[in-house]
């Protein structure tokens, strides 16, 4: 992020000429994007960063309170769990699962339900009868059931979870690129290429594919704060990648019995958890505004 930022910089002579030529007035954007390029970094290099083994315990420093109590100490700055094991390090690993199983998930879902929607809609007849009668039926049970469901005869794994959240998760690509390709289909320029004779598949990906774009950029920019928060659920709830790896989940999870005699052990998890999701939220809403004409209009 900050070699691109530089890069702009030196491309355009200062910052603001960057800010208004690449970000407009729209500060969403780049709130959200060093949220979400910090967590990234963190997650890369997170051995690097974490100053002990994550799953090192040491039971004579059990439960040590955060660095600023009053019996907390410089060599656990956010204190220790219930089997001596150092927040800090715990929590920036768990990071790591976190942004595999959401980026991995909505990479999934959303080249299988964009693939999908794309064809029920360009070909319509017994394709889209199938394929959106198939999403309606899922659209009936709440994705997070479907999850416990499948991630309860399966078995909880990172694979397992980027599998089951791909699946549950599809759908939403599917209608948006189905509406999208109903839309695009019957526009003056594509119905031009196919009185060309062109092949289906040069229309779909030359001349249909560039304009849904953009919206499905939005759409899978969003669904990775949900893929994030449906791992953190699943783990919370016991089914998602077992103890003792870290995850934000499980240290919820641990922490959720000692509340009120180690606090610090949920609460770190749950503020990172919100930072993340509302980074990429934030991001994904500026981009909605950055590739919709009328907000662009209404900030002019």
């Amino acid at each position: 992020m900050l070699i691109l930022l530089l890069t702009l910089e030196l491309e355009y002579g200062d910052w603001l000429t960057v800010r208004k030529r690449f970000f407009g007035k729209n500060l969403k954007i780049l709130l959200g994007a060093i949220l979400v390029a910090l967590n990234i970094g963190m997650a890369v290099f997170a051995p690097f960063l974490a100053p002990y083994d994550p799953y090192q315990q040491d039971l004579m420093h059990r439960l040590q309170p955060p660095v600023w109590s009053d019996k907390g100490t410089w060599d656990h700055l956010l204190g220790t769990d219930n089997y001596g094991r150092d927040m800090l390090s715990r929590l920036i690993h768990g990071s790591r699962i976190s942004m595999l199983v959401g980026l991995s998930a909505m990479l999934f879902s959303g080249v299988l339900g964009s693939i999908l929607g794309m064809l029920a809609g360009y070909l319509g007849g017994r394709t889209e009868l199938v394929i959106m009668r198939v999403a309606d039926a899922q659209f009936a049970l709440p994705n997070i059931l479907l999850a416990i469901l499948i991630v309860a005869s399966i078995g909880g794994s990172t694979l397992n979870l980027i599998l089951v959240l791909g699946i549950s998760g599809w759908v939403i690509y599917a209608r948006v690129a189905f509406g999208l390709m109903r839309s695009f289909k019957e526009r003056a320029f594509v119905q031009s290429v196919v009185a060309l004779g062109a092949r289906d598949t040069y229309i779909i990906f030359r001349h249909i594919l560039p304009h849904m774009i953009p919206v499905l950029t939005v759409v899978s920019t969003l669904q990775v704060a949900q893929m994030i928060l449906r791992e953190t659920a699943l783990s919370f709830l016991g089914l998602g990648v077992p103890p003792p790896t870290p995850t934000w989940g499980n240290m919820l999870a641990e922490g959720r019995n000692r509340l009120w005699v180690a606090p610090w052990i949920a609460n770190y998890s749950g503020i990172a958890i919100i930072l993340v999701v509302w980074g990429i939220n934030m991001l994904g809403d500026g981009l909605r505004e950055h590739f919709d004409p009328r907000a662009k209009e209404a900030r002019k």
